[in-house]
């Protein structure tokens, strides 16, 4: 028989379950549930292609929910003194790995972002995206608060290493990613509005020489201006999707735009939920991302510590950003990138990673001894 939590229990998870937010909590468990489901959906007439039973992607991610809700839960339960240690572990894991996926990585398409690790497969820059954002929030709280660390040029080199790392496999979007979650928390912390303007430039400029400098860009960029200037079939099947659709879709398992989209249950999941669910659906999914976000920035601005501002601002930005990406180029709002749908689409390495990074915003926003809240 199960016991009920009760204020005066003391036990770590009784002080946990009173002091989490249990609204952001629910949020991302029913975003978890969603995910499994359009998985179901998305994922049949993939694995058909490739020969594979219907259920094999669904049955894949199930076994990757499992540890994600995991990782999720007990990262949540840390301090926020456990969590800047674990990132900065994290980090300093993910950077040798990157190294090692340069090295000996999995090359797919020009590019090598894939390494396996006791037979599983992992993307590494998922997870130095959440470990960096702490570990650079630690940095520049440190220096903002007057301690005898470098930590505005310490976090600048972190940052330059990682996007180093980023470009040479290449990785473009993650590169945009990382440095738009490193420019919002240095803003935060006080960035001079020179150096603001400065670094807006040195960011254009930046884009611009990545068009220049790597063809995929530039393709897919000219692609998003002038449809003709090339392959433009996973867009088009896409728009196609959301146009069959309609309000309320034609049915769980019943739309055709999945049998053509090659990446129907990962990259464009979100146009298979508009075809099969409907644009009252989808928009009911981007509320729900929204609701995430904005409950924990409601959460976090209540606080006075500054790393926690920091980590946390940095977690839910990255998050916000990586869904605003999938779900705007699924609707060719801008050029398409190969991102995932945070806790929506296939991915083992996905999910983990974003899990870990919820998981610590979980934590950092948990109400604290001594707190007005």
């Amino acid at each position: 028989m199960m016991v009920p939590l009760t204020r005066t229990d003391t036990s770590v998870l009784g002080r946990w379950w009173w002091t989490v937010d249990r609204w952001s909590l629910f949020l991302l468990c029913a975003l978890t549930g969603i995910g499994l489901v359009l998985t179901g959906a998305a994922s049949p007439a993939v694995a058909e292609r490739l020969n594979l039973p219907p259920t094999h992607f669904l049955l894949r991610q199930a076994l990757f929910v499992v540890p994600a809700m995991g990782v999720l839960f007990l990262v949540s339960m840390l301090n926020a003194r456990q969590v800047r240690r674990l990132a900065v572990m994290v980090f300093l894991a993910s950077i040798c790995l990157l190294l090692l996926t340069l090295a000996v990585g999995t090359e797919i398409k020009g590019a090598r972002r894939w390494i396996t690790l006791g037979g599983l497969s992992l993307q590494v820059s998922e997870f130095v995206k959440p470990a960096f954002a702490v570990t650079a929030a630690w940095m520049f709280a440190a220096r903002r608060l007057g301690e005898d660390i470098p930590g505005n040029a310490i976090s600048a080199g972190l940052l330059f290493v990682v996007v180093g790392l980023l470009l040479a496999q290449p990785d473009v979007g993650q590169t945009v990613v990382v440095t738009i979650v490193w420019f919002s928390q240095f803003f935060l912390a006080g960035l001079p509005m020179v150096l603001v303007a400065l670094l807006l430039i040195l960011g254009l400029g930046g884009l611009v020489t990545a068009y220049f400098v790597f063809p995929h860009v530039a393709s897919r960029v000219d692609r998003f201006f002038n449809p003709q200037a090339g392959d433009s079939y996973q867009i088009d099947r896409a728009l196609e999707a959301f146009k069959n659709g309609g309000l309320f879709g034609t049915g769980p398992g019943l739309g055709t735009a999945k049998s053509s989209l090659p990446d129907a249950h990962a990259d464009f999941v979100f146009a298979v939920a508009g075809e099969e669910f409907g644009l009252i659906a989808c928009l009911l999914l981007v509320l729900l991302f929204a609701a995430i976000v904005l409950r924990g920035f409601s959460r976090v601005l209540q606080d006075n510590d500054l790393f926690i501002v920091l980590a946390t601002t940095g977690l839910l930005v990255q998050f916000s950003l990586q869904a605003l990406i999938n779900m705007a180029s699924s609707v060719n709002l801008m050029p398409p990138k190969g991102m995932t749908l945070p806790f929506i689409s296939y991915g083992g390495s996905s999910i983990l990673a974003i899990a870990f990074g919820m998981g610590m915003m979980l934590a950092l926003t948990r109400r604290r001894p001594g707190d007005s809240r």
